[in-house]
């Protein structure tokens, strides 16, 4: 079983983000990093439990990743009442893409991803997802 199959799967563990409110400050968190000129966003979507995202950075990788998951972060325990403790996993996946056929195969995978973990009909129907336009 995937990575992705087995995070879809999950029954226990945190689910923080399928809060609406806290999705949202990830979402946005994504599209400020790329506003501020730290990468090209091609796809992204926000899963009840993980993050994808595909994009051209800009910027130290270290520096990107760290600015998507401080401010969302700080945002998503201030609702969950959280504070001093960790939201995200230290450790994130990052690949090089090297052909514009492995960039589509990615970003469809990425945008298929709730169709896969059934919470949506179409890519398109998942709020948190570049499919929906």
């Amino acid at each position: 079983m995937t990575a992705d199959l087995r995070l879809d799967a999950a029954a226990t563990g945190p689910r923080w983000l399928s809060n609406p409110e806290i999705a949202g400050y990830t979402k946005a968190a994504i599209f400020r990093g790329a506003e501020l000129g730290q990468y090209i966003l091609h796809a992204y979507v926000v899963m009840p439990n993980h993050v994808h995202i595909l994009l051209d950075p800009l910027a130290a990788l270290r520096r990107i990743t760290a600015g998507i998951k401080g401010v969302s972060a700080r945002d998503a325990n201030k609702v969950l009442a959280r504070t001093g403790k960790p939201f995200w996993q230290d450790e994130s996946f990052d690949h090089w893409i090297r052909s514009d056929a492995e960039l589509e195969k990615i970003r469809n995978y990425i945008e298929q991803n709730p169709v896969k973990a059934g919470l949506a009909a179409k890519p398109e129907d998942w709020q948190w997802s570049s499919a929906r336009k």
